[in-house]
């Protein structure tokens, strides 16, 4: 028979360790491939058009690591796939980086792996943070992962292109990989692993079908399915805003700035503080609320005047709530999650990826808003769209709200010890 739906309850889940538990990937992803190595190719000669493919390619390993998540639910327990992840993709790191060029077949190929091992991290640490018991520990878990998943790796990023002007090559390699392996260390304080009683390979792969079932096969799913892939708080607008900055007669050293280092620093804040938030809510209303926000922030660069104050206002309130949506949007996740179970990695993996469609949609709406009606239309485009997507999926929730919210409910707030 399958073990109990919960372990027994723990007063040290250690909500705080999942501010760490995240950076092995946020270095790879936020501080290198989408950060520093762009710079770093430059710096090689490396073309523009070569490094964008490259940067590309290294992408991908985010949008279909699900096809190799579910690894992370059997052999060992979550926490140690995290040290194994984090750890294999810094040795693949340290290799690359004694390669003479960033740019060549073998060097982009190991930079593949590292990202395909990073992607353990974020599956094994999904699954972790579905063992949590009560929403409160969700909710302050998720807001501490995607609050310390931004902060730390623009860190990363600032470090990558600081030491990669001073220090050879190789070393900037160990730097990198330390950053990637040190955090997961942290890993072991997270909460143990519920154990699956089971007679054999049978009974294991039926729970696995029936927690995937009462997951994603049921209608109550549809709106938590709508709330991943609808517009609202994608965030596709962070890197459009600085080509809107001239417009607003904003200079070169502000936009990066502001849109750098301290738009990082303000994305990490909105995420942290969205853990202060009172858990007495599903966190699917709270998030769509904090939504609808974000997208009315943008609002202030659509009917504003062209002015410097207006986009510094606009963005920097953008940016805040930005992050305060991505820590909701992962309490969404784990409340559609449920209980993590035996494939808690897998289907966390495949919720998470489908946060990936509207980033990708809707900077295409944004660029056709802009090519339509200018620079006010970018703004615009993404609030209207956004604000009727979550303004809808609002509503159902409002009207719906005593609906169990996935395979079994979350103890509630005041349950926490």
């Amino acid at each position: 028979m399958p073990g109990p739906l919960f372990p027994p309850k723990s007063s040290r889940e250690r909500a705080w360790i999942f501010a760490l538990i995240g950076v092995p990937m946020a270095v790879i992803a936020s501080g290198l491939i989408n950060g520093g190595l762009s710079f770093l190719l430059t710096r090689q000669g490396v073309g523009m058009a070569q490094s964008s493919g490259i940067i590309s390619l290294l992408t991908l390993p985010t949008a279909i690591y699900f096809l190799w998540s579910p690894l992370t639910d059997f052999f060992v327990e979550r926490k140690t796939w995290v040290m194994l992840g984090a750890t294999a993709a810094a040795g693949a790191m340290v290799v690359t980086f004694y390669r003479p060029s960033l740019a060549s077949p073998t060097a982009v190929a190991l930079l593949f792996l590292s990202a395909c091992l990073g992607q353990l991290v974020i599956s094994a640490g999904g699954g972790i943070m579905g063992t949590l018991r009560t929403e409160a520990a969700r909710r302050r878990a998720a807001s501490f992962w995607q609050g310390g998943s931004m902060g730390l790796g623009a860190v990363a990023l600032f470090v990558i292109v600081s030491l990669g002007k001073r220090i050879p090559q190789g070393s900037l390699g160990w730097v990198i990989a330390a950053m990637i392996a040190l955090p997961a260390v942290f890993a072991f304080a997270a909460p143990s692993q519920e154990k699956i009683a089971a007679d054999g390979a049978s009974q294991i792969f039926a729970r696995i079908g029936r927690e995937f079932k009462d997951t994603f096969f049921r209608w109550k799913a549809v709106p938590y399915i709508a709330c991943m892939v609808f517009p609202m708080g994608s965030g596709a607008a962070i890197g459009l805003l600085p080509g809107l900055a001239a417009d607003y007669g904003v200079n070169g050293t502000n936009v990066a700035w502001l849109n750098g280092l301290g738009g990082a620093a303000l994305a990490a804040a909105g995420a942290f503080s969205a853990g202060l938030l009172p858990a007495t809510k599903r966190a699917s209303i709270t998030y769509l609320s904090v939504c609808l926000v974000n997208e009315c922030t943008l609002i202030i660069l659509w009917v504003g005047p062209l002015h410097p104050a207006t986009y510094y206002l606009s963005t920097t309130l953008f940016l805040f709530t930005a992050g305060a949506s991505y820590a909701l949007f992962t309490a969404v996740i784990l409340e559609f999650l449920g209980n993590s179970g035996k494939s808690g990695s897998s289907r966390y993996s495949i919720i998470n990826g489908l946060g990936n469609v509207p980033v990708a949609y809707m900077a295409a709406i944004d660029g056709f808003g802009y090519s339509r009606w200018g620079t006010r239309g970018m703004p615009a485009a993404d609030a209207v769209v956004g604000i009727v997507g979550g303004s809808l999926l609002l509503a159902h929730f409002l009207m719906h709200r005593h609906d169990a919210p996935a395979i079994v409910p979350i103890l509630p707030a005041e349950a926490e010890a």
